[in-house]
Order: C-alpha cells, then structure tokens, then sequence
C-alpha cells in the first residue's frame, strides 16, 4: 500500500510539472500579453502564479481536510527552505554568478520581512482576518515595488518571461511517461483558445493537487508521523522540483543570478499569497476558523529567516560573485535541515 501511495505522489508531482509548463504557463503568458502587462507586472503576478501554482493548490486543497490544514503551510515553508537553499545552490553550483544585487537585494528585503509576517501570524497558532488581509496587502505592495524598482535604481534586468520560455524549450525528458503524456495532451485543445487551455489546466492542477495531500495524508498516518512533516518535506520538495529544473537550465545559459532572483521572488509569492490567499477563501466563503499546528513549522520558520541571512552575507563576502563550492555549501546546508526533522520526528514519536 505505501508503495503504491509514493508511485501515486510521483506520478502526480510529473503531471503537475508537465501541466503547469505545458499548458498553465503559456496560457497565463498568453493572457499577460493580451492585457498588455509589462515584464515586471507580468513576472510578479501571472508568472507567479504560473510557477507556484502547485503549492498553491497543495495549500488550498489542504484546508479541505479536517486537521490536516498546518500540512499546506508546511508545504509552503518546506518550499520556501528548498528554494533558498536548493534552487540558489544548483544555480550556482552550474555555473558561476554575478549577481544585478539591485533586484536581490529588493527581494531580500521583501522577504524577510514576509518571513518576520509569517513568524507574527503563528505565534499564537490562529489566523485572524486582519494578519490575512496584511499578508495579501503587503504582496501588492511588493508588486508595485518590483515594477517601479528600476525606475529607482536604474539597473539592466533580464525578462523574467523570457527565463520560463528557455526552461519550456530546453527541457525534454521522461519519455517513460508517454502514455500519461498522451492522455493529458488529448484533454487540451488543439487551436490556440488560450482561455479554455487555462480552465482545463486549472481543472488538472486542482485534481492533482487533491491526490496529491489526500496520498500524503494517508502516508503519514500510515508512517505515523505528523502530516505537517509530509508537507515539511515530500510534497515541498516535490512541488518545487519543476523550479529547480528551470533555475538549472536557465543558470546553464549564463544567468545563475536571474535564476537565484526569480526563486527568491517565488518565495514571496509563496508565503504572502500561496497561504494569505487559501486562508481567505477558508475564512470568508467556508466559514472557518484558520488554526495551525505550529509546533513543527516555527523551528523551520526560525530556520527560513537563518537562511536568508546566511545567504546575504555570503552574498556580501563573495561580492556578488558566487561558485559551485557555495552552491554545495548551500545544497549541503539542506541535507543537513532534511536530516534534522527527520531526527526530530524520530525522537518526538
């Protein structure tokens, strides 16, 4: 049985890769085109969404199952810590860095005062309307800062878009998956109805999402562990994989820094909307009561704010030119979280 719930998360996490990339993510460019959003607006807000739209979902669905609602926001802090540290370390790891520290910097700030949001919203293990509409409110505040940043600093920046096109040409893989491939291709429609790609994809990423926390649920509890710990680290992992593969493709071209960027930048969305968005929609149209387990997330969170300081000095020391002995440095400083909770999940059963 635990075999076959693992094929089932895997199978769902290919899917959901090939379905945001495929499909999701070039409808939501199609539409920012249509309504004529520049590269910056469009990076910030479609973009995102296309690039997050797993642990989004993951948190969503996640507040549809009594008692397991902390597994979202583990997802999205294991997601978090996987990005800072994973993503930036293969980044570099790739290829060597010299970082525009304008845009890094903008994003650092944002996000640790995301992470501090985050820290405050938890302390008291419940959620109220005020700290969600606080979370929403200070992500458009960072997508007005993010349009209006060069204007400030005047500094060249790339296209954010243009990092999702290469990782969509350049990446080709899995032809184990053909027949799988087959029957989601045949789903969609063959003319350019941008709009109809997108709800059918939305449709494909809700139903993969609901296999993907109903599996992880089941395997916690079969493990007997918390299935926050799941969300700590199966499904953050996995949801970010498709990340992690455009972030190396687009490092190999030369640009480790946008790469290191827009994972910063994915992590913004991620805490700020991914959580405050679902709890809106929990709080307002379910009527329910936001609570969240906090005895396995505020040690990961203290350690998210720890990995945003770590990274900034050696950022700073490196003078914003980073190499793969950082990037292991980075890699290794996960392997060494993962490792921790796996202890500390050991010891507290």
């Amino acid at each position: 049985m635990l075999v076959v719930l693992i094929l089932v998360m895997l199978l769902a996490f290919y899917l959901m890769a090939e379905v945001c990339e495929k499909y999701f993510v070039e409808s939501l460019e199609k539409i920012s085109k249509n309504l004529n959003l520049s590269p910056e607006a469009s990076g910030a807000t479609l973009m995102a969404v296309g690039s997050s739209a797993p642990e989004l979902f993951v948190s969503l669905m996640a507040l549809f199952k009594p008692g397991e609602e902390a597994m979202g926001a583990g997802t999205i802090v294991g997601s978090a810590i996987f990005n800072i540290l994973v993503i930036t370390g293969a980044s570099v790891a790739v290829r060597q860095a010299f970082i525009i520290w304008q845009p890094v910097m903008r994003d650092m700030l944002f996000y640790s005062l995301s992470i501090i949001l985050l820290m405050l919203a938890f302390r008291d293990g419940e959620i109220s309307l005020f700290e969600i509409l606080l979370f929403l409110a200070f992500y458009v505040v960072y997508i007005l800062a993010v349009i209006n940043w060069k204007k400030i600093f005047k500094y060249k920046d790339d296209d954010p878009i243009e990092m999702i096109e290469v990782a969509m040409t350049e990446k080709s893989w899995k032809k184990v998956f053909a027949p799988v491939d087959w029957l989601v291709k045949y789903t969609f429609p063959k003319s350019e109805k941008y709009v109809l790609t997108f709800m059918i994809s939305l449709g494909w990423i809700i139903f993969l999402s609901w296999a993907l926390v109903e599996s992880a649920v089941i395997t916690a509890h079969k493990l007997g562990i918390p299935s926050v710990v799941i969300g700590l680290t199966i499904l953050a992992a996995g949801t970010s994989v498709p990340d992690l593969l455009s972030s190396i493709i687009v490092a190999k071209k030369g640009r480790s820094g946008m790469a290191i960027s827009n994972g910063i930048g994915s992590n913004i969305f991620d805490i700020l909307f991914c959580l405050g968005f679902p709890w809106l929609i929990s709080y307002v149209f379910m009527g329910k009561k936001i609570t969240v387990a906090t005895e396995n997330l505020n040690s990961s969170i203290i350690l998210l704010f720890a990995t945003v300081v770590s990274i900034l000095f050696l950022f700073i020391i490196r003078r914003w030119n980073v190499g793969k002995y950082s990037g292991y440095f980075l890699i290794g400083l996960y392997l060494i979280y993962l490792i921790w909770i796996l202890l500390k999940t050991l010891s507290d059963n």
